[in-house]
């Protein structure tokens, strides 16, 4: 239980305990990973690949969603340990949740990051290292959280194993003046070109859309519809 005088400016729900054993380090699930968001005028495109493995040797699911909507116009992908990701997931829905029912109106997004920031610094969530992603009344928002809860808000940005063949892409296909369905094809395509050099980056995507209207992740097995997004 928490003192009644609690600080305003705690999260309101209490963070999950979660220990881990350096000697069950390998056994852990991994998302290995490859996620890209990319924030344009519109909206803001997230793509992610679908593989998790275990002790970066042995692929343990080929089907992960690695984004997930947290908010009615906002996602986080997972990346890191899959159950330090998932518990860190879970308490931000929460908190949401909470800030509407007692607000009446949803947390912003440069807000929800914030929050997400303040729960890699001080919670028990085992290395994650999420792309905050989502659009409120002041426009289209991405931001990267790193393992010690760092924050920092980007055009575009990537996270996980993946990261520097995404890069090349991106710095090679983004472009200033993308439409959402653009800037979707690009994410998609960072992803793909990380997957074919990336050991932890494989089995498929899995593609957010979201703008003013709400959230749409698609998942698809393979690449093969890249062309077409």
């Amino acid at each position: 239980m928490r003192d009644i005088e609690q600080n305003p400016f705690e999260p309101e729900v209490q963070a999950p305990y979660e220990a881990q054993g350096q000697e069950d380090e390998e056994n852990v699930a991994k998302t290995g990973t490859t996620t890209v968001g990319i924030a344009v005028e519109d909206g803001v495109a997230v793509a992610t690949d679908r593989r998790a493995s275990l002790g970066g040797r042995f692929v343990a699911s080929k089907n992960v969603v690695k984004v997930e909507e947290v908010h009615p116009t906002g996602v986080v992908t997972l990346v890191g340990s899959v159950g330090g990701a998932q518990a860190f997931n879970e308490q931000l829905q929460a908190e949401v949740s909470l800030y509407r029912s007692r607000r009446g109106h949803d947390l912003s997004i440069p807000a929800l990051a914030q929050l997400a920031k303040n729960f890699a610094r001080s919670g028990p969530f085992l290395r994650i290292n999420p792309i905050v992603a989502g659009v409120d009344e002041d426009g289209s928002h991405v931001y990267t959280v790193d393992p010690a809860g760092g924050l920092m808000e980007e055009d575009y940005t990537v996270n996980g194993s993946g990261m520097q063949v995404a890069y090349g892409t991106l710095e090679t296909e983004y472009e200033e003046g993308l439409d959402l369905d653009e800037a979707t094809r690009v994410a998609a395509e960072a992803v793909q070109s990380a997957a074919e050099r990336d050991s932890g980056s494989g089995n498929g995507l899995a593609v957010a859309q979201v703008d003013e209207s709400g959230v749409e992740i698609d998942t698809y097995q393979d690449y093969t519809v890249v062309d077409d997004l």
